[in-house]
């Protein structure tokens, strides 16, 4: 327990998960943490960083073992020692996912937009691409066209060909329009992309973190523990919001969207406590050399810049 009370409540939130999501809290962890730290970390000392979550020996080394089933980590064995790190597939994985977590800022949209017609598709596939388009931020705009405003071609295609479908889809771009964001356009993202959940989703995460913010600020000598407890959940749950996200342009986004004050919520705590979660893990995780590396010089550029 921490004497934070609101971190006290979003650790028993994450414990009360049924089943508890370990797994996904030791991607947040190698994502956030010990990928910028050169990726590799003795297994015991993972073991007694997370003890703090509530998540006994068994269930990580459970998780860990999935994990590496799922291609996700690789071990390493020094002696009596396993050592962990992401998979070239992970790190891949890793990645594209967080990439979007700490970017500063969206490329500005010129109003085109991709379009993939599934009409060809064979029934029993289409729901697999449909997903897989979904992952990459398209929305459906009818049962066989997904859309999206601003879509990376070669991505695109190269989850097509994954799938086995490139033959089987017709890809159209279309010009910039003169109205980016008419009301009829607004109307059918909001229906398409399932805005008013997701902005609820933002919501919940503003009422979580808030009061977290809010007792930070006000201790005089933060503990780092307790910054990498609260840094941990932070990045944990931003991460799993922004996979439902697809991170549309402003124009076509509601002028009072939610998303706006999560991410700004999230970049003030992240700010106001990565050092000394950094001193926290430098103390408690290990590797087959001894300490930690050294931070790159990437770490720092998180969220525009860290001080």
């Amino acid at each position: 327990m921490t004497a934070l009370a609101p971190l006290n409540q979003l650790i028993n939130r994450f414990q009360e998960q049924t089943p508890i999501r370990a797994s996904s809290l030791i991607i947040t962890l190698y994502g956030d943490a010990i990928e910028p730290h050169g990726g590799t970390v003795w297994l015991g000392s993972l073991i007694n960083l997370l003890e703090p979550f509530g998540i006994n020996e068994r269930l990580i080394r459970t998780s860990i073992f999935r994990l590496t089933k799922e291609d996700w980590l690789t071990a390493e064995k020094v002696g009596r020692r396993s050592y962990y790190s992401l998979t070239g597939t992970g790190r891949r994985r890793f990645e594209k996912a967080f990439k979007r977590v700490y970017s500063s800022s969206l490329p500005a949209w010129d109003g085109s937009w991709t379009l993939v017609m599934l009409s060809q598709i064979a029934a029993d596939k289409r729901k697999q691409v449909r997903e897989e388009l979904e992952w990459q931020g398209f929305g459906a705009i009818s049962p066989t066209v997904m859309a999206c405003p601003r879509a990376d071609r070669s991505d695109v295609m190269a989850t097509l060909q994954d799938l086995d479908v490139a033959d089987d889809c017709i890809v159209f771009e279309t010009r910039a329009q003169d109205v980016l964001a008419s009301r009829a356009m607004r109307m059918q993202v909001r229906e398409s992309w399932k805005i008013d959940e997701l902005g609820e989703h933002y919501s919940e995460f503003i009422q979580l973190f808030r009061p977290l913010w809010q007792a930070l600020r006000e201790q005089d000598q933060l503990r780092p523990e307790d910054c990498f407890l609260a840094r941990t959940l932070l990045i944990h749950e931003y991460r799993r919001l922004l996979l439902r996200d697809p991170q549309l342009p402003d124009e076509l986004l509601p002028g009072d969207w939610e998303g706006r004050a999560a991410r700004q919520l999230c970049r003030n705590i992240y700010r106001l406590i990565h050092a000394k979660a950094e001193d926290w893990l430098n103390r408690n995780l290990e590797t087959a050399d001894g300490p930690l590396p050294d931070v790159g010089e990437s770490f720092y550029k998180r969220f525009g810049g860290l001080n």
